[in-house]
């Protein structure tokens, strides 16, 4: 394991969170729109998150002295989190009687995106916190670096 894997490892996860925490939030304030630019209301988003490889550990130069459980660790890779993809739901629109409003059919109703504010605030605070999570990760592993190096000078 590199000096620096562990924070890569944190950065990783914080980059898919934030860009998680940027959907969301745009599924919030876009929850009462009613007509976007490709017509009819907006169509929620959600992120898809795949394991991603960082990079390769260094290979062990002679397998047949390395125990079969140490091989396994050896040729284990460094893997963190990205984004695959961003899709979007393709739910039923809300549709509410508003005949005044602009956007109404011929019958009268709206439709409205089917994104329930509730929901999307928890998904919010559920990728807050893995954001926070991965904060405290590198700080750890920050911490534990300068300790190590301070043993290292004294």
């Amino acid at each position: 394991m590199g000096f620096f894997d562990g924070y890569d490892v944190a950065t990783s996860g914080m980059s898919a969170q934030r860009t998680r925490i940027n959907i969301v939030s745009a599924n919030i304030a876009n929850a009462q729109t009613t007509h976007t630019a490709d017509g009819g209301p907006y169509k929620k988003q959600d992120v898809v998150f795949e394991e991603v490889l960082m990079h390769k550990s260094k290979e062990a130069n002679n397998d047949d002295f390395i125990e079969e459980s140490q091989k396994d660790i050896n040729d284990a890779k460094l893997r963190g989190v990205g984004v695959k993809s961003i899709v979007q739901n393709d739910a039923e629109p809300i549709m509410r009687y508003e005949p005044a409003h602009p956007d109404a059919n011929k019958d009268g109703y709206v439709a409205y995106p089917n994104i329930n504010p509730v929901i999307e605030m928890v998904n919010l605070i559920e990728a807050q916190r893995s954001y926070e999570a991965n904060i405290a990760s590198f700080n750890t592993n920050k911490s534990i670096d300068t300790k190590t190096l301070d043993i290292l000078k004294g």
